[in-house]
């Protein structure tokens, strides 16, 4: 970075096509991407930005917001803002621009919920809502506590459902969504600098969040049923961790989904080290194999929403553990249902109890076994780890091609590198698809028929 005299100041000239604040975010993803910009450096103030470059602060100040959200700046009070180190997980996030648009690449990078052949369901939502008087003025106020009992009730019917699990109103906690959830637990178990278990290949969600939270990750080994168990019982051991942050259930980037013997195997590990296991389950409505946390007491806490079986626009999300554990983690609930927008709520309230979020959820199913069956006949030589129906897959570097993310977007097709989701830095070996990014079966079986070619065991093997 240059001298204080000298501040850094972005060309948001190529993204005029964008509101300002946006712009000048695409112009410092475009800065690390290209080396301008490197992991640590630090950015201008808000305010020296926004006199430099003739804006208003509140510019400079959304667009900070927004960078800090999609993973590419951090910054702290007292310290500054800088480029984190591992930016390359902003590329799942960034805006599909015009000029991305242009190139005709079809983006397999992201999981999103398949959309539903009809698309009434939010418009006559809203009109019914609008519609009702008594509770009009509550839509735009703030989330009272006969709202958050409405919402557990809610979290009940929907586990019992969808994830076939009894579960009493007073074991729920609202949040608008399941990143918000597993930070507010993050923060209430761990303390900077205490270790924590994660599988071996991780979301990206939940590496920011622990890297921000300066909680150093120690991954656990894995096979096509999830974590094994003598390696959480070899981790717990060396590191003294006391907590994992595990996905049982159609783990990602693997696909994996741990058997019911496996989960028992686990949870035997788990009493036996007295371990807390946080439960990502935001991907479980999509499984029959029931959650994890079920077998664990009061040494489990699951998290979960609607955002990847349902609609990722609801910010519907929950927490579910032991009533004493609920207390422990927000007791003035100022991390987690505070958030929550009572017209959101009230949209999943009538999608759950007219039916229309479970309708969604079945054609989530529906769908993605049809596109993971497509896979398995593309791609199923090359396929890991995974042995139910998942929105995405892992695909193995049969060939040893070097650089196979990029050889992938060479020929038209956007995939995830394996070092996003890695621990450790790795050679790349493996890339997540999303099956479920593609807008049709057509436009899957087109990506996935451009790069099979290169998932081919080399002539001769």
């Amino acid at each position: 970075m240059a001298a204080q005299q000298a501040i850094w100041i972005p060309d948001i000239r190529p993204f005029s096509h964008l509101p300002t604040y946006l712009a000048l975010v695409e112009a410092i993803a475009a800065a690390i991407r290209c080396g301008e910009l490197k992991a640590g450096d630090r950015l201008p103030p808000q305010r020296r930005l926004a006199w430099a470059m003739d804006l208003n602060p509140s510019t400079t100040l959304q667009a900070y917001r927004e960078a800090s959200r999609r993973h590419l700046i951090s910054g702290e009070v007292g310290r500054g803002t800088y480029v984190l180190a591992d930016s390359q997980e902003a590329s799942l996030f960034r805006l599909r621009t015009a000029t991305v648009a242009a190139t005709e690449l079809i983006d397999l990078t992201t999981n999103v919920p398949i959309l539903p052949l009809e698309g009434h369901d939010m418009r006559d939502t809203l009109h019914h809502l609008a519609d009702d008087a008594d509770a009009h003025s509550g839509w735009v106020n703030y989330l009272t506590d006969a709202d958050a009992l409405q919402g557990e009730l809610l979290c009940a019917q929907w586990m019992r459902e969808v994830r076939q699990m009894e579960v009493p109103p007073d074991q729920f906690m609202l949040c608008p969504g399941a990143q918000k959830g597993l930070l507010a637990v993050l923060m209430s178990f761990c303390h900077g600098g205490d270790p924590v278990l994660v599988e071996a290949l991780t979301a990206p969600g939940i590496r920011s969040g622990c890297r921000q939270l300066r909680l150093p990750l120690h991954d656990i080994r894995m096979d096509s049923e999830g974590i094994l168990p003598e390696e959480l019982d070899r981790m717990a051991r060396s590191t003294g961790a006391r907590v994992a942050l595990l996905t049982p259930i159609l783990q990602n980037p693997t696909g994996t989904t741990m058997t019911v013997q496996r989960q028992h195997a686990i949870a035997e590990v788990v009493a036996h080290h007295d371990l807390l296991v946080i439960e990502d389950d935001v991907y479980g409505g999509l499984s029959d194999v029931p959650p994890l946390t079920r077998l664990l007491g009061h040494r489990g806490i699951l998290v979960s929403s609607l955002s990847k079986t349902v609609a990722p626009g609801l910010r519907f999300g929950f927490i579910h553990a032991q009533p004493e554990r609920l207390a422990q983690i927000d007791p003035d609930t100022q991390l987690t249902r505070w958030g929550m927008s009572p017209l959101m709520l009230g949209v999943a309230r009538h999608w759950i109890e007219h039916g229309i979020a479970q309708h969604h959820l079945r054609h989530q199913r529906q769908a993605t076994a049809q596109r993971w069956q497509l896979a398995q006949r593309l791609l199923g030589h090359a396929m890991l780890m995974g042995t139910q129906p998942s929105p995405h897959i892992w695909a193995h570097n049969v060939g040893h091609l070097p650089q196979l993310a990029q050889a992938c977007e060479t020929r038209g097709v956007k995939v995830t590198p394996e070092n996003v989701f890695a621990i450790h830095p790795h050679t790349e070996q493996a890339v997540r698809i999303s099956l479920s990014a593609a807008p049709d079966m057509e436009t899957l079986e087109k990506a996935l028929r451009l790069i099979a070619p290169l998932f081919a065991p080399p002539t001769g093997s």
